[in-house]
């Protein structure tokens, strides 16, 4: 399963930042993820929003398990795609 990324999706812009800087550490991941905010639908309120932890994976060596429950630290989840 190569050239994978995965999301982890963050209920606030703070959990964002710490679970990205923590990412390094942890796994060993050399690019730094993207941060991305993430609406939801027809939401105008910055309250309502999610932030997205972008990781690229492009070995696909990165435990999806252990990922899940690094997520869940901060009351997150994790997607791939």
């Amino acid at each position: 399963m190569d050239d994978v990324r995965h999301v982890l999706v963050l209920p606030d812009r703070d959990a964002a930042e710490e679970a990205a800087a923590e990412l390094g550490e942890r796994f060993g991941v050399a690019e730094e993820p993207q941060l991305v905010r993430d609406a939801l639908a027809g939401e105008d309120d910055a309250e309502d929003a999610q932030w997205l932890v972008v990781v690229e994976d492009p070995t696909g060596r990165l435990p999806a398990a252990e990922l899940d429950e690094f997520a869940a630290r901060w009351d997150g989840w994790r997607e791939e795609s």
